[in-house]
């Protein structure tokens, strides 16, 4: 993607992963990941959906080509934080997409993240195993 042509920008954040993805005008549809393909950098095809859903709620799928910089987190930690930073970005071009995209929970973030590891205790909540003997 060229510098001088025009973007809409959006973040978004999923977990400990975040997302920058950006919307470049007169596109023909290709998504680029971190500088990579969206089939070399993401395996599953839910993550590879999870990308173009708001573009194709929308109806924009082949109107913009999309620039997305990840990290952090794991993949579909990943895929859900550029989904919600493609939906954003989104937004900055038609505000109307709002009530599809809002109706679709493509801009509710998921704030649920990991809890942290309590003393005596394996994992959060996983207690040791009891013995009596």
């Amino acid at each position: 993607m060229t510098e001088t042509q025009q973007y809409y920008e959006g973040v978004g954040r999923r977990k400990e992963a975040t997302a920058r993805a950006r919307l470049y005008t007169g596109g023909s549809g290709k998504v680029l990941i971190n500088d990579r393909e969206l089939e070399a950098y993401f395996g599953r095809d839910l993550d590879r959906m999870a990308i173009k859903s708001p573009l194709a709620l929308t109806g924009a799928e082949a109107l913009y080509n999309v620039s997305v910089h990840v990290n952090g987190g794991g993949s579909t930690g990943q895929s859900i934080a550029a989904r919600m930073a493609v939906a954003r970005a989104l937004l900055k071009v038609d505000p109307e997409f709002r009530t599809a995209l809002k109706a679709a929970g493509f801009l509710s973030r998921d704030a649920r993240e990991k809890e942290r590891k309590k003393p005596g205790l394996k994992r959060a909540r996983k207690a040791p195993t009891y013995t009596k003997r």
